[in-house]
């Protein structure tokens, strides 16, 4: 976080939240400038755009013709990624301005700081630390078609307010989904000598309006996917893009059926946290989304092809405490845990005392056999 700003006599902190990559060719599979063939992004988003529009809709469909553009196109992988100058978009950009000529699936987001926070500090109740007050100068969002979908909820998942408890819920905002979403216990686990809770999105998260009623917001114009699957189409500026777990992991099944190669694992595919319960603090995550193009036949596209959600990228942003820092959390949580238990310690010596005590009193107080003659009575009847 950067330009860090306290605010409201310190129950709040405002700050931008930067964003660079870098390649890394040792971590790597392959380079940037490798080719891959996937959905022509640009030239679906547009067919979407204006497929209520016949003679608009024909009038694309001669052009995609003439320059040899078709729903699908081989790009870098930066290209991709970063962003590049799309013929189709670049044509069109002069029949209508508002049309950016370049597409990218990350275009504009690297090395910017174009998210800025307004975070609570915890100095009026510590389960506040961190939760999102406002993003991007909204205290809630304007995408969806319900006020509770539109809620901005929790922290942005860097980190969580401290003595977290296995009963609850640990709600995040996610810039990505354009949501915000929930995360539950599932198990204790040790990661480098640190204890931590394991929190992951439950299915009902994702599930469809008919499962879970409270997603009916996320249903754009009554169109609902099918659980699993996140629109934020809205979001991104109109690109018909699809959003899920990896291999539509907690996806309804024909999903993955449709598209070959796919085998959606737990282990694999799924977003998990470690958080160390004492301080909140996230010691090993892995976020996992899927990121797909919504692709449909349409009049005036001759190409073959059938209506489905293609796979475009899978993303895994993950991270591990570092030794240094693990080193000094195992000292925080070891004293942390001795302070938290002091009370407990108290009451434990307190009780076993208390039973000494309650023992030697009782010993002391036991009366001593008497002879017959003073068990006669002390009056004569």
């Amino acid at each position: 976080m950067e330009r860090v700003i306290f605010m409201a006599n310190g129950t709040k902190v405002a700050a931008v939240n930067p964003r660079t990559y870098v390649f890394e060719p040792s971590r790597s599979r392959g380079l940037e400038d490798d080719l891959i063939r996937t959905a022509n992004i640009p030239a679906v988003a547009v067919m979407e755009k204006f497929k209520g529009h016949s003679i608009i809709s024909r009038f694309i469909a001669d052009l995609m013709k003439s320059k040899g553009i078709g729903l699908f196109a081989m790009r870098t992988v930066s290209e991709l990624l970063w962003g590049y100058e799309d013929p189709l978009l670049k044509d069109l950009h002069v029949v209508d301005p508002s049309l950016d000529p370049y597409f990218g699936l990350f275009y504009k987001m690297n090395g910017t700081d174009n998210e800025e926070y307004v975070f609570f500090t915890g100095k009026q109740n510590y389960q506040d630390f961190a939760r999102v007050s406002q993003w991007n100068g909204q205290s809630s969002l304007r995408w969806w078609t319900t006020d509770e979908c539109n809620m901005i909820n929790g922290t942005n998942g860097a980190t969580f307010h401290p003595v977290i408890t296995k009963t609850e819920r640990l709600y995040m905002f996610s810039t990505d989904l354009c949501r915000s979403l929930y995360s539950t216990f599932e198990a204790e686990r040790s990661v480098k000598g640190i204890p931590v809770y394991r929190f992951v999105p439950p299915f009902e998260v994702f599930a469809n309006k008919s499962v879970n009623p409270a997603n009916a917001g996320f249903c754009l114009g009554g169109n609902c996917l099918g659980s699993g699957l996140l629109n934020v189409s809205v979001c991104k500026t109109g690109a018909p893009i699809i959003m899920s777990c990896p291999h539509f992991y907690h996806a309804d099944e024909q999903f993955a059926q449709s598209v070959y190669g796919m085998r959606p694992s737990k282990e694999e595919h799924e977003t998990a946290i470690d958080i160390n319960p004492l301080t909140g603090f996230v010691v090993q995550a892995a976020k996992r989304l899927q990121v797909n193009v919504f692709i449909e036949k349409l009049p005036f596209f001759s190409e073959n092809i059938r209506t489905l959600v293609y796979p475009v990228m899978f993303l895994n942003e993950s991270v591990l405490i570092d030794e240094e820092s693990a080193r000094k959390l195992r000292l925080v949580v070891t004293e942390g845990n001795m302070v938290v238990n002091i009370p407990f310690i108290l009451i434990g010596l307190g009780i076993i005392l208390g039973v000494v005590f309650m023992g030697l009193l009782c010993f002391l107080k036991t009366p001593e056999p008497s002879s017959p003659a003073e068990r006669q009575p002390l009056l004569g009847s």
